[in-house]
This record gives structure tokens, C-alpha cells and sequence, in this order.
């Protein structure tokens, strides 16, 4: 089970990696993926999404539109001299032929470098009947397309490591050695991370902060290091696959070094305005099983100074999320693979978000001339003193329900309200207010 990763899909219908599912029927599927059995051959506008599958798709145009990224990019900043990196297990065998399809297909420019690394060991033959190398295959597409999409013009790499990351410590040691290689050769300002273990699921606090290195390394170098915060609500997942029937949260995003990256649903029309305000995303009743933005306080983690503003919330602990992205079933990406039946398939969750994000700290770092390092200080300064670069989410909540064991469970969440909140963060942003904070420009 490969609990690591915020990922759900909405895809065609096919037979290859243990992600088979009947007409139109949503399936669990590894890593927390969803899938409905649709694909397109050429790039469908939103309302053809709606029509054949009764879901939401949106293009790159209209994410840059809805985050306010136009201005940034008229003035020549798209990432220009930085690089995100982005960090899957395996990766995927034709990312490089499917980024140049997506480009292609969305009029975005090719990126000036896109590398793929594995410095922690090389990564066994891609196994298309393998349902875990195909999920990891589905993230490092959407990672990378959508990294790109938001900073068409920063450099990205790929690091595979070649155990797949599940619960408790299994593939993490690999992906904590990729990533000191990575920070310790200079060779990225961002790293976005779209996976992560339930926290109660580490055999003990001391296997997990053995577990830090590359966040205390990175916060040492300034390198911004991002988490998605999971795709179960307020609740995530055993070893088993199962679903914790209380409160739990989710490592890397829990750890106050790592900026967690939640969910929002976004409601847009063809050209990217909103129709309505945007909401904490939570698609568990459209999809019929958890779906909604992990959120929570942390087991381990005590609350960080940074937090201290928000101690009426947290109490004592970490609390996550940060910020939060796009991330709905129901408004996914559309994102373009050809290591299963080619296609441009649906996808969402914070997998989604995370990479996003990743693109606006970027640009973020070019403008202010230097990287960023750790964001939250500023975030949640910028939150306190009402930011325009920061918008508040007032709407929805990261409850879930579900049937395990012929018996039902509902894991109360928590609700959106004004300021900070354990659904949404601070809020989501403007990304060209926003990069313009950070900057200090």
C-alpha cells in the first residue's frame, strides 16, 4: 500500500496495474488513487469533462488565471534560474515524451532543463501489471507537468528512489538519502513532496525524527521544502490500507520544517474566473469513499513558533495544513500519460496542490533574488497582517465517512472559518501578490 501519496484520478478504463474499474465506478487504487474509467484523446474543455464523466477539468491557462499568475509572468518572471525538484518513487518510464505532449498540447514552452536522478540506487524496470509502479507513475506525471505549468520556465528535476514509500519508515531512508544528495550538490530550491505516512504508524517518535536530516539540511542550505498534507480528511491510512477510525495526521507535512500543502476546491469557468469562492476541498460524497484534504495537530511535533498566533487552534502541537491548492476530483487537472492507455486523464488531490505550489515559490525565489528557505515564519506573518497574497477560506470542511469491517465510521473533521483553520491553513493565495510578499519586492 502505498499510503505515501496524495494522488486521485479520474481515468479511462483499463486492464494494466491492478487499476482495473467497471464503467464509470470509482475504485481504491494504490497510491491513494481514485479512478474513474474515462480518458480523453486530445485536451476537453471543462464543460466536455462535466458532460461525459460529470466532473470538472481545468486546463494550466485556467489555474494560472485563477491564482493571478499573469501578471508575474508578463513581467518575465516564470522561474527563470531555479529549479524544483520533485520526488516520487520509480517515476515514470516516458515522462520525458509525456511532458513534451503536454506542452505541446497547452502552448507552454519546454523547460530550459528537465532531469532525472536516482542517487539512492537504481530503480527496477518499469512493471506496467504492477498497480504500486503505476501509481507512482500517475504522480510523477502530474509532479512534474504541473510544476511546470505554473513555472514554465524554472529547470526540473526528477529523483526517483527505487523502494516505493508506503507506512512507517518503509522507502523513506531512500527518499532522506535522494534528497541530502540533492541538497548537499546544490542542485534545486524547491523541493515538493506528494507523499507521506500516517504518523501512528512509525514504530516510535524516535524512528521518525531519526528521519529528518534532509529538512534540517535544507533549512541549513534555504532550500523550501513543501508536503502534501494527505487525501483521507481528517482521518489517513494503516498498512494495511485501511483507514484509522480517529483524528491522525501525516509525516513529511506534520514536521514544522516542511510547509503542508492542503486542499481547496476551485469553481471556474473556460477561462479561469471564479463562479464562486473557492471551499476546503471534500469530494467523499461525490466519490463515495474519503476524498478531502488531510488536516490535523500533530502526535510528535510540538507547535512551532510560528504557530504561536494560531495557539487557539493547535493548542500544543503542529498543526497542518499551511496554505492550501487545488486539489478537487471534481475540478481536477488534466494531466497527459502514455505508460497506460496515452490519454489526458483527471487528476486531483494534494499531489496536485503541492506541485502547484512548488511552481509560485519558484517564481517566489527568482524575484526575491535568492532562495526563500523555510516559508512558514512569512506565511504566517503575511496571514496575521492581512496580506492580499493570502485569501482566507471560510468554506467546507475535511470530514469523512466511510464502511470498513461491514461497519460505518465518520471522522469529524474541522471546519473553515476565518483565519487560520485545521481544513484550509491560513488560506490559499494570489500569486502574483503573494511572490511580491515573499520577495519583499
Amino acid at each position: 500500500m502505498l499510503g505515501g501519496l496524495g494522488l486521485l484520478v479520474a481515468t479511462s478504463g483499463f486492464a494494466g496495474g491492478g487499476l482495473t474499474a467497471a464503467s464509470g465506478a470509482v475504485v481504491a487504487a494504490q497510491p491513494f488513487a481514485k479512478l474513474n474509467t474515462h480518458a480523453f484523446a486530445s485536451v476537453p474543455t471543462t464543460a466536455q469533462c462535466v458532460e461525459q464523466i460529470g466532473l470538472a477539468c481545468y486546463s494550466p491557462a485556467q489555474f494560472e488565471a485563477a491564482y493571478d499568475m499573469g501578471p508575474l509572468y508578463s513581467q518575465g518572471d516564470e522561474g527563470q534560474g531555479k529549479t524544483i525538484v520533485l520526488v516520487d518513487s520509480f517515476g515514470s518510464p516516458t515522462i520525458g515524451s509525456d511532458l513534451k505532449k503536454f506542452d505541446h498540447a497547452f502552448h507552454l514552452p519546454a523547460p530550459p532543463s528537465f532531469a532525472v536522478i536516482q542517487p539512492a540506487g537504481p530503480v527496477p524496470p518499469f512493471d506496467p501489471t504492477n498497480g504500486t509502479m503505476v501509481g507512482w507513475a500517475v504522480e510523477s506525471s502530474l509532479d512534474v507537468e504541473y510544476a511546470h505549468a505554473m513555472a514554465p520556465l524554472a529547470n526540473l528535476l526528477l529523483v526517483e528512489t527505487p523502494v516505493a514509500e508506503t507506512e512507517g519508515v518503509v522507502g523513506l531512508p531512500q527518499i532522506v538519502a535522494a534528497e541530502n544528495y540533492v541538497i548537499d550538490h546544490h542542485l534545486g530550491d524547491v523541493i515538493s513532496q506528494s507523499f507521506g505516512a500516517t504518523e501512528e504508524t512509525f514504530p516510535s517518535k524516535a524512528s521518525l525524527l531519526g528521519l529528518r536530516s534532509a529538512f534540517v539540511n535544507a533549512r541549513k542550505h534555504g532550500v523550501t521544502v513543501l508536503g502534501a498534507s494527505g487525501d483521507d480528511g481528517s482521518t489517513d491510512q494503516h498498512f494495511n490500507g485501511s483507514l484509522f477510525t480517529h483524528r491522525v495526521d501525516s509525516w513529511p507535512s506534520s514536521d514544522p520544517l516542511v510547509t503542508s500543502v492542503g486542499g481547496t476546491q476551485l469553481h471556474l469557468n473556460s477561462s479561469g474566473q471564479r463562479v464562486q469562492a473557492d471551499n476546503v476541498w471534500n469530494d467523499t460524497n461525490v466519490l463515495g469513499s474519503p476524498a478531502a484534504g488531510g488536516g490535523g495537530t500533530s502526535e510528535f511535533f510540538a507547535r512551532p513558533a510560528y504557530q504561536n498566533g494560531v495557539e487557539s487552534v493547535v493548542g500544543a502541537a503542529r498543526g497542518t495544513p499551511d496554505v492550501a491548492m487545488t486539489a478537487a476530483v471534481d475540478g481536477s487537472a488534466l494531466v497527459y500519460m502514455s505508460f497506460i492507455p496515452p490519454g489526458f486523464y483527471l487528476v486531483g488531490g494534494t499531489s496536485e496542490a503541492t506541485p502547484i505550489f512548488a511552481g509560485v515559490v519558484a517564481i517566489a525565489d527568482q524575484v526575491a533574488g535568492h532562495d526563500l528557505g523555510l516559508l512558514n515564519p512569512s506565511l504566517y506573518s503575511l496571514a496575521s497582517s492581512g496580506a492580499a497574497g493570502v485569501v482566507d477560506i471560510t468554506t467546507g470542511n475535511n470530514t469523512v465517512s466511510f464502511l470498513q469491517n461491514g461497519a460505518s465510521h465518520t471522522v469529524p473533521g474541522w471546519v473553515a472559518n476565518t483565519g487560520y483553520d485545521l481544513a484550509s491553513g491560513i488560506g490559499t493565495v494570489d500569486g502574483a501578490q503573494l511572490v511580491s510578499e515573499l520577495a519583499g519586492t
